[in-house]
């Protein structure tokens, strides 16, 4: 394998860094039964502050923390209209979206088109010379290293432990949660803030990482936080499955570019928005299997490829925790 098509694929591996952070974080918000519909803004503002905060203190370290507790009060304010207020969690995510993106853009002025700082490349000794693998996987910055233990250990979590299992209960049957103990406002509470949190550390990898700097509302960031919503859909809420969908997300991106480099004479623009109409495409054929006319259509295969087609419709089915947007109460 050459070295072009070996960067093109680390690239995936690279774009898809900031995606996964958001990714789980909202899958842990959702699991819990919170939507944290205000990821587009959340991601535009902390991108912003991440950037500002590193940019002005020369410190990565400060910028991602700040960042993090960016998110983390975004997503917390959610959390505080929806269950302590009883208001509705989409209109109060909706809003707060809107209400970021502005922040955004207006508070970012004094840092806009600034010197760009970027998280340097880190090399894992041994492993990032093992041919092919090591330049694709082990050739990145740390916070691509990061998004690899996230996944990990974000499924061994919820699916894995005692804590996960309280989570799920608290997202699929919050009563009888109640009943065994959980106090599920609280937990609600806590997966709300640690999503939101990591959603930060999203923002912040984007522009200090991704696309760095801070260019306001020519950044490209706007999209994202949807982008980002429908694949925690198209994963299941499952971690593992939903990071299937962001390396399928920056697979797109990836191919963008390589076309658009093939393809001079076709307007850029073309190569930059594909990703996210074909990103939502694929979302459509994950509950397409129930739909009346897939049966019917199904009905008059013969039995082999019924059987084949209805099994991969099986597995891309998604189910959303059944106590998902519902507030709770103490009875």
């Amino acid at each position: 394998m050459n070295s072009s098509a070996i960067a093109s694929i680390a690239a995936i591996f690279f774009n898809a860094a900031p995606v996964i952070f958001a990714l789980v974080g909202e899958t842990l918000t959702e699991r819990a039964g919170v939507i944290n519909l205000s990821l587009n803004g959340s991601i535009l503002l902390t991108a912003m502050v991440g950037f500002a905060v590193a940019f002005n203190t020369h410190s990565f370290l400060l910028g991602f923390l700040v960042a993090a507790a960016v998110g983390a009060s975004v997503a917390l304010l959610i959390a505080f209209f929806s269950i302590t207020l009883k208001q509705s969690q989409v209109a109060v995510g909706y809003v707060l979206t809107l209400t970021c993106k502005s922040l955004a853009y207006f508070l970012g002025t004094p840092v806009l088109f600034s010197q760009v700082i970027q998280i340097p490349i880190v090399d894992i000794p041994l492993l990032s010379k093992i041919p092919i693998i090591g330049p694709i996987l082990f050739s990145q910055n740390i916070m691509v290293y990061f998004s690899y233990i996230l996944i990990a250990v974000s499924f061994i979590w919820i699916f894995r432990t005692r804590g996960g299992l309280i989570l799920r209960g608290v997202g699929e049957r919050p009563a009888a949660a109640y009943v065994r103990g959980a106090n599920v406002n609280r937990i609600r509470y806590i997966y709300t803030g640690i999503g939101g949190a990591l959603v930060g550390l999203s923002g912040a990898i984007y522009s200090l990482s991704v696309k760095p700097g801070w260019a306001g509302q020519t950044s490209g960031l706007d999209g994202f936080g949807w982008i980002i919503l429908a694949i925690t859909i198209f994963g299941g809420w499952n971690p593992i499955r939903g990071a299937l969908g962001a390396y399928l997300f920056a697979f797109l991106q990836q191919l963008g570019v390589i076309l658009q480099q093939s393809l001079p004479n076709i307007n850029f623009r073309i190569f930059q928005v594909a990703p996210f109409p074909l990103m939502i495409l694929t979302l459509l054929f994950v509950n397409i299997g129930d739909a009346e006319w897939v049966q019917r259509t199904l009905a008059g295969l013969p039995e082999d490829a019924r059987k084949v087609i209805a099994g991969i419709l099986r597995a891309m089915r998604t189910k959303p925790p059944a106590a998902l947007g519902t507030p709770f109460e103490n009875e």
